[in-house]
């Protein structure tokens, strides 16, 4: 393999490196003023500055840098990972500033894969200029959500139309009113087989019967700059039957079509976070002294600088790895190394802004370091998109079959 960038990405990174220094770091406390008024005010409202750096990226050609060339992009997924992997060093703003958050990107592709052209027209076009929001209704509070089979919401059919009773959480952005779409997951026939029995379809956010019951927090955090996180019920909601995505029963293989993308890109933003962490660790041992030396002569920070490189490493290359497998071969082939990157990511990024909170002491608890919404975010990885346990069981399945 190559390791170096080509010259499309190379320029890119250039342009996204210098982007993120002459805006994204500067805007970060601007950001946390606006959340800390927007929060006062009730508001799950992106704040203004979010729109303003949508402009500047716009203006800079710096935009759906996600979508790969099947869907109409520009960048292969090996391109596309270490730009990245730059967003992630400001999770909270990059990745909306370019139009590159989830769930819009999982959505998009979605769409593009496996919506109707009235579908794309009405939803994805939109989407693409950022000019609405989308929602992922999947995961239910009342069933175990890591076995997607489970999902209880029902979708059935009535003459031209479906209905639709169920009710979701953690469904992202729902809590924006330009979030217009929900694409939502639920059964079709329970008595399919058990892969068959689900389907996606999409409804508009004011369809009678839909309703947005509550935002919620991760460990206290609130995401408005992705519309925050909601759950919602479906009551009684009646939507065409040309909403559909797909045929009836395509569902959970649709949904595992849109994880898997999704999966790496969280990756991919995650070794941007552990960077900017570790980059804090070495800045803050360099500065402080205990016990008559600097922290960064301490043997045991030393162990944790070493050892955070080392963990860096190897999931950025596992990342990268998994990147030209679904570029060469596919997101089926690639299945098992997205499936060892979401094991292996969140978790070695949880342990090195971990031991960044460490040397900052009490500092690093605190809003004045970006560390401790950083570990909530990589710790929350570990359940978002399944939790580590089902990757593990179905990797040791494979690896047992092999």
């Amino acid at each position: 393999m190559d390791f170096a960038y080509d010259p499309a990405t190379e320029a890119l990174r250039e342009q996204l490196l210098s982007f993120m220094d002459s805006h994204i770091y500067p805007a970060e406390p601007v950001f946390a003023d606006q959340v800390g008024q927007a929060a006062a005010e009730g508001s799950w409202e992106a704040p203004p500055v979010v729109a303003e750096l949508q402009a500047e990226a716009r203006r800079r050609d710096l935009w759906n840098l996600f979508l790969p060339p099947a869907a109409g992009g520009r960048l292969t997924h090996v391109q596309y990972a270490p730009l990245a992997e730059i967003t992630g060093r400001s999770p909270a703003l990059a990745p909306v500033a370019l139009n590159c958050a989830a769930p819009d990107t999982g959505n998009m592709e979605l769409l593009a894969e496996f919506g109707t052209d009235e579908q794309r027209q009405r939803w994805l076009e939109p989407l693409l200029a950022a000019r609405i929001r989308s929602a992922f209704c999947m995961t239910e509070p009342d069933v175990a959500s890591s076995d997607a089979t489970n999902v209880a919401t029902v979708i059935a059919r009535d003459g031209d139309d479906y209905v639709i009773n169920g009710r979701k959480w953690w469904s992202t952005g729902a809590m924006s009113r330009h979030c217009e779409i929900f694409v939502v997951m639920g059964k079709t026939d329970p008595d399919a087989d058990r892969h068959r029995q689900q389907s996606m379809i999409l409804v508009p956010r004011d369809t009678p019967g839909v309703s947005v019951e509550r935002g919620l927090q991760v460990m206290g955090f609130t995401d408005r700059s992705h519309g925050g996180h909601a759950e919602v019920l479906f009551s009684n909601v009646r939507v065409p039957a040309t909403n559909l995505i797909g045929g009836e029963g395509d569902g959970f293989a649709i949904a595992q079509a849109r994880l898997g993308p999704g999966r790496i890109h969280h990756c991919m933003r995650l070794v941007g976070m552990a960077e900017r962490a570790l980059e804090m660790m070495c800045d803050r041992a360099a500065e402080r002294v205990a016990f008559g030396k600097p922290l960064a002569q301490q043997g045991v920070v030393r162990d944790w600088v070493a050892e955070a490189r080392v963990r860096i490493e190897q999931v950025r290359l596992l990342v990268l790895r998994t990147a030209w497998l679904i570029d060469t071969y596919g997101n089926r082939a690639a299945h098992r190394d997205i499936q060892a990157i979401k094991i292996a990511a969140p978790s070695a990024v949880e342990w090195v802004v971990d031991k960044a909170i460490q040397v900052h002491g009490g500092g690093g608890l605190s809003q004045d370091w970006p560390l401790s919404m950083l570990w909530a975010a990589a710790r929350s990885l570990r359940l978002a998109d399944g939790p580590d346990e089902v990757h593990k069981m179905s990797l040791a399945k494979r690896e047992l079959r092999r």
